[in-house]
Parts: structure tokens; C-alpha cells; sequence
């Protein structure tokens, strides 16, 4: 956890303004709404003064079958969104016992905060040419949440780029989504196609590119030489409910609707929804030649 007493994010304003006008966001309209509200928390928590960012490691200890249908690491277990605001809340009650009567809101990728941003800020990583997160001690498998409050704090100081020379996350990208260090192409990011876009059909131009990823995809964390220093995590409830990560996909296409849903009920994967996973998984497979 670490404070950053904020002011306006103007070096992120044009980076965003010119990502939304090249349409890298792709069919994610939301993105394109409330843009000073991502700069500007005041704007969004009255009478605030600082940001603490806050991380939550999901390295998990469990390593799925080969053969399966690939699920990205944060959601194998409980939806994270669940877990972490119930944590923040008695988060909340422990300042207020200690410190006093304090007035703010959390918030778990739930609402427009610039959540990397901050946390570079904070001191708590650098982001990659992933474009993620990256903690020097940690690596960069966990979630990131915020608690913006009235305290006053003293910024923690933020932490240089240790990515040097290192592409390996740009090489490893199978539909090219990192168009150059530091610079993601939505539109074409593995998680984004499995989850985001809601189309009934997945671009064609990706056939054969997805290297088995069902929902999201951990392809350039996978390969982040820092994610070596990753620890299993000791939050139960991220754990897999059941041995669905074992699945293989002729097992996963005879799942039915009801079963999923009872599968998926406390799960992040019932974003993208069972027609939206059927289809994720009819587009692993090989082409068929005539």
C-alpha cells in the first residue's frame, strides 16, 4: 500500500486523448466517457486529497493441464471485485478506529480511476512495456485497487524503469497487440477479443493466433523476466472452486447454460457470459480443410 497526495494527471492526458482517437480502445465506448474524471479524482471523490493504491497478489499455486483451454491466472478463483472491496471496506474501518473520522471511496477496476497510473505514482512499480504494473520484488500478477480519501499524506516516491533493453513481451504478443514499448492496441489484445468484445463472431484475421487462450490471456507476464520473483498467493478464495482449469475443450463444449452458470456464479469468467465463452472456444479449434 502506498499514498500519492495528487494532483491533476496532465503528462497522462495526451497519451489517452490520442490512444481513444486512434481507436485502440476498440469496441470499449465506456473508455471513452468521464475523461477528466480519469485525470482528476477530485472530480470524482468531492473534498479529496490523495490516492492510496493498493495490491493484491493472484499468482496462483495451481498449474492447469496442458491440453486445456487456457484461463487467465486472476480468474481462477472468486471474482476478484468481490474479494478486494470487502477487504478495503474493513480497510476503512481500521483507519477509522485508528485515525479518526475519514471520508472517501474505494474502488476495484470498477469505476474511471487511471488505476496504473496512480500506482506508478505511488511508488508501488513502474509500468512495462506490457503495460503493466511491475513490482520489483513482486512481479506483476496482482489486482490493483484504491482507496481516494480527504487524509493528506506524503507522496511515496516512485520507482525507476527496470525494463532496459528487454522485448520479450513485444516478441511473444501473437496478434501484436504491443505496437511498441510502452503502447497497447486493444483491439487486438487476446484478453480484450475473448472478454471485451461482445460480437458474435471473433475477427477472422486472429484465426490461429489465440495459442489456446479461452478468456484473457497472461502471454507477456508469462514471459516478464521480473515475474520470476512471483509468490503464490495466500488468499483461499482465490483458489479454483472445482478442476474446471483441467477441462479439455471437447469436455468444455458439452458444458450446457446451467451449468455454467452454476460453475461461473461467483466467478470474473461470467463476464464474457456462455455464449460469449462457446464462442471463445469454437474459434480454438483448427480450420477444418475442405
Amino acid at each position: 500500500m502506498n499514498a500519492d497526495r495528487y494532483k491533476f494527471l496532465e503528462e497522462e492526458a495526451p497519451k489517452l486523448e490520442r490512444w481513444l482517437n486512434e481507436g485502440r480502445h476498440g469496441k470499449m465506448a465506456y473508455m471513452e466517457n468521464h475523461f477528466d474524471k480519469r485525470l482528476n479524482p477530485q472530480r470524482l471523490v468531492e473534498g479529496s486529497n490523495s490516492v492510496i493504491s493498493l495490491l493484491l497478489n493472484y499468482f496462483p499455486q495451481h498449474t492447469p493441464s496442458a491440453s486445456a483451454p487456457k484461463i487467465s491466472k486472476y480468474a481462477y478463483g472468486e471474482d476478484y471485485h468481490t474479494v478486494i472491496k470487502e477487504k478495503l471496506k474493513e480497510l476503512v474501518e481500521i483507519m477509522r478506529r485508528e485515525i479518526g473520522d475519514i471520508q472517501g471511496r474505494v474502488f476495484v477496476d470498477s469505476a474511471p480511476v487511471m488505476d496504473k497510473a496512480w500506482a506508478k505514482k505511488s511508488g508501488l512499480g513502474w509500468v512495462g512495456k506490457n503495460t503493466n504494473l511491475i513490482h520489483p520484488k513482486e512481479g506483476s500478477f496482482f489486482f490493483i485497487a484504491e482507496l481516494i480519501t480527504d487524509l493528506n499524506f506524503t507522496q511515496d516516491p516512485p520507482l525507476p524503469d527496470y525494463c532496459g533493453t528487454c522485448t520479450r513481451c513485444l516478441e511473444a504478443c501473437p496478434t501484436q497487440a504491443l505496437t511498441a514499448p510502452y503502447e497497447i492496441d486493444a483491439s487486438k489484445c487476446i484478453s480484450y477479443l475473448t472478454i471485451e468484445l461482445k460480437e458474435q463472431h471473433l475477427p477472422a484475421e486472429f484465426q490461429g493466433k489465440m495459442e489456446n487462450w479461452a478468456f484473457g490471456c497472461d502471454i507477456c507476464q508469462d514471459v516478464c523476466p521480473w515475474n520470476r520473483f512471483s509468490k503464490a498467493h495466500q488468499e483461499k478464495r482465490f483458489e479454483p472452486a472445482f478442476d474446471f482449469l483441467d477441462l479439455d475443450l471437447e469436455t468444455w463444449e458439452k458444458v450446457q447454460e446451467g451449468t455454467f452458470a452454476s460453475w461461473m456464479k461467483h466467478s470474473a469468467i461470467r463476464r464474457t457470459g456462455y455464449e460469449g465463452l462457446m464462442r471463445n472456444l469454437r474459434f480454438l479449434k483448427p480450420i477444418e480443410k475442405p
